[in-house]
């Protein structure tokens, strides 16, 4: 069968060079007893991946082209192709154990990806994905740098975030118009956050959507506990702010005036 033709309204960009997705499998290190690769396109990922041995591998394909491709040229994989969107499945409808996943993301719903991910956290241990180098930088960073923001904090809020490397434009077909980059998520040993879950997403969200305003500012729709309101942490703005310090001010909110 031919080579799969990248479809732009799908946001593929295959990657091409075997020694860099050689490179992104073996950056697996936690590695599950399953395996779910996301949008594997012509298999350069999935080639490696089958020989691995004591995981169940499985692929999730929405390209009907890639699926037929994959079918007719990895006859390992059997019935372990998934012709579906990721973001419609229902993985804890798929999983009773742990899950590791991989994937060349697509860049238009990486960040899709991602809060997926993160709504599974009880499930995916860890990822190791390629995404925009400019979303993985983000994703990676810590406080006191700008690209920190909501995702960087949600996610190391139950993860933590490794950029392994650098991926040049020329390893793709057709080269994207940016590098990307490799990143690798390992779930940390917190089982929850140290404070309402819904309340913390809201706060950080509120706080990042004005980041140039300090949180005195940005958090004014909250009412605090008497006890809480001439903080220091109210000088700051939302990019200096660890995950725990996130959770200090969800603890410190009146929650009876909570809605």
């Amino acid at each position: 069968m031919k080579d799969v033709r990248p479809k732009k309204y799908l946001g593929q960009h295959f990657l091409c060079d075997d020694g860099i997705a050689q490179r992104i499998v073996e950056s697996l290190q936690d590695l599950n007893p399953n395996l779910l690769e996301i949008g594997p396109g012509m298999g350069v990922l999935t080639k490696f991946l089958i020989h691995k041995e004591n995981v169940s591998l499985k692929v999730v394909e929405i390209d009907d082209e890639s699926v037929a491709y994959l079918q007719q040229n990895y006859l390992e994989l059997s019935d372990k192709i998934i012709a579906a969107d990721f973001l419609t499945l229902d993985l804890s409808g798929m999983y009773s154990e742990k899950v590791s996943i991989i994937g060349n993301f697509p860049y238009n719903i990486s960040s899709q990806i991602l809060f997926k991910i993160l709504a599974n956290n009880d499930l995916v241990t860890e990822v190791v994905g390629m995404f925009q180098k400019e979303v993985a930088e983000r994703i990676a960073s810590g406080p006191g740098n700008k690209q920190y923001g909501i995702l960087s904090v949600l996610l190391q809020a139950y993860y933590d975030i490794e950029y392994l490397f650098t991926v040049h434009e020329g390893s793709f077909n057709p080269p994207p118009k940016v590098k990307s980059a490799v990143i690798r998520i390992t779930r940390n040993p917190e089982k929850r956050l140290a404070c309402d879950e819904k309340l913390f997403k809201q706060v950080v969200k509120t706080a990042f959507n004005q980041r140039r305003k300090t949180l005195r500012n940005s958090l004014k729709t909250f009412q605090f506990k008497e006890s809480f309101i001439n903080a220091p942490i109210f000088t700051k703005r939302p990019e200096q702010l660890t995950v725990g310090e996130f959770e200090a001010i969800c603890n410190n909110i009146d929650i009876a005036n909570y809605a």
